[in-house]
């Protein structure tokens, strides 16, 4: 695992057997690199996802205080 250059920094390789033409073959292993940018990616993601639905959810009570207030202010004005 460690003698593959690529795999050298991770040790991550697979070996597949090949039931057909009975061949073993070595699956390319993941690299650390690809691994930290899909993770960091997915992160950010997240984080961009979590922005939208805090200011929708800022936008969303500032309308239902909105409305408090103008049901208030009506059932003050008819007494």
């Amino acid at each position: 695992q460690k003698t593959v250059a690529d795999c050298s920094p991770t040790g991550f390789i697979e070996r597949i057997s090949c039931t057909g033409s009975k061949r073993e073959e070595f699956k390319s292993c993941r690299s650390a690199v690809m691994e930290a940018r899909v993770f960091w990616k997915f992160v950010g993601t997240m984080m961009g996802t979590a922005a939208v639905f805090a200011v929708l959810v800022v936008c969303r009570q500032r309308v239902l205080d909105r409305k408090a207030l103008e049901k208030v202010r009506k059932q003050i004005e008819s007494i």
